[in-house]
């Protein structure tokens, strides 16, 4: 098989980090063609917003695109990207890793799906007089529509449960809205465990019996909060991947944009020092997407597979470069797919 897939390049560990998928996707037994588009500061300030244009139209033309750390000046590349996309979700898996150190005991494995649209985050707000202030909290069908559909095929291809997460005895309008859009839902997957959780009361569940969730679906603001809890609890802000989101008319993905959590780490930037785990996760989980199931859940294997067994770079306490980590994550991929007769 072969695919193209659209490149945003970046700022800072970018380059770094772009070798490091070459290095991966050279072993695998499919072929993918990058399409690369330039989003380097500098590379925008030369070119404004006809970049933007550039990136648009590659990703609308390949549809999955894999996008590297890029500095945020005067704009947001992300939240540009989100409107020209019309992202209107985003998943982001947070799970346990072997080897980085953390004060929680439990194993997690959640994956967070969070509509990435309305709340309050749409509406800056503004002053009432002196005293006060005021912003409009917005939260739009089509959206949760989305974004339950996706969690609830999630959920049923992990063989999981699927919970979604609100307020809904307070926020009645708003997150009431959401919940029966979700049940609406619910009707088209009935071998899925559906649950509601209270927002609140699902953060300290989490945290108490973190192996009863797996697919959590949940509105903007909450989806944010969740996802910073989550990953204090596996002990790394920076080591996740996400994706962001769009659908057609059926509620099937049609574009997909992969990207790494973390930043662009320019202090390290050029010293073949930083951990390309993040990028091997997203270019997993891009392969998930655009059909390669297996290979997908394969690579992310293989990476936490050794990582727990002591292969590691510096900031974990190995003695790895991005580059060596990169070979030996290629190498044990080839290796278990040659045992596996791919």
């Amino acid at each position: 098989m072969k695919y193209k897939i659209t490149e945003l390049l970046g700022d800072g560990i970018s380059a770094e980090l772009a070798t490091a998928v070459r290095t991966v996707v050279a072993r695998l037994p499919i072929e993918i063609e990058f399409e690369p588009i330039d989003l380097s500061l500098g590379n925008r300030q030369a070119r404004g917003l006809a970049i933007y244009d550039d990136a648009a139209e590659a990703m609308h033309r390949n549809r999955f695109t894999l996008k590297y750390p890029t500095t945020t000046a005067k704009e947001s590349p992300n939240a540009i990207l989100r409107q020209r996309c019309q992202f209107s979700v985003i998943h982001r898996p947070v799970a346990t890793i072997p080897g980085v150190p953390t004060n929680f005991r439990g194993q997690l494995a959640l994956n967070i799906v969070r509509v990435a649209t309305g709340g309050t985050y749409d509406d800056p707000g503004r002053p009432v007089g002196t005293e006060a202030a005021v912003s409009l909290r917005i939260v739009e069908r089509q959206p949760c529509w989305q974004a339950a559909r996706y969690a609830f095929a999630l959920a049923q291809r992990l063989g999981r449960s699927m919970t979604s997460s609100s307020k809904h005895t307070i926020q009645r309008a708003t997150d009431g809205l959401f919940e029966t859009i979700v049940s609406e839902v619910a009707r088209d997957f009935p071998d899925v465990r559906h649950q509601e959780e209270l927002f609140d009361a699902l953060l300290a569940k989490i945290i108490m019996h973190p192996d009863r969730f797996s697919v959590v679906l949940v509105l903007n603001e909450y989806g944010d909060f969740l996802s910073d809890m989550a990953c204090g609890l596996i002990g790394s802000m920076g080591m996740g991947a996400s994706s962001s989101l769009s659908f057609d008319a059926k509620g099937d993905v049609h574009l997909a944009m992969f990207d790494p959590a973390g930043g662009t780490a320019p202090d390290i930037a050029g010293k073949n020092l930083a951990n390309p785990t993040a990028i091997i996760l997203a270019l997993a989980m891009l392969l998930t997407e655009i059909g390669e199931h297996e290979l997908g859940l394969q690579l992310e294997r293989t990476t936490l597979d050794l990582i727990g067994r002591g292969v590691r770079t510096r900031d974990l306490h190995g003695e790895l470069s991005t580059s060596d980590f990169a070979s030996a994550v290629a190498d044990e991929m080839a290796s278990r797919l040659t045992l596996a007769a791919w």
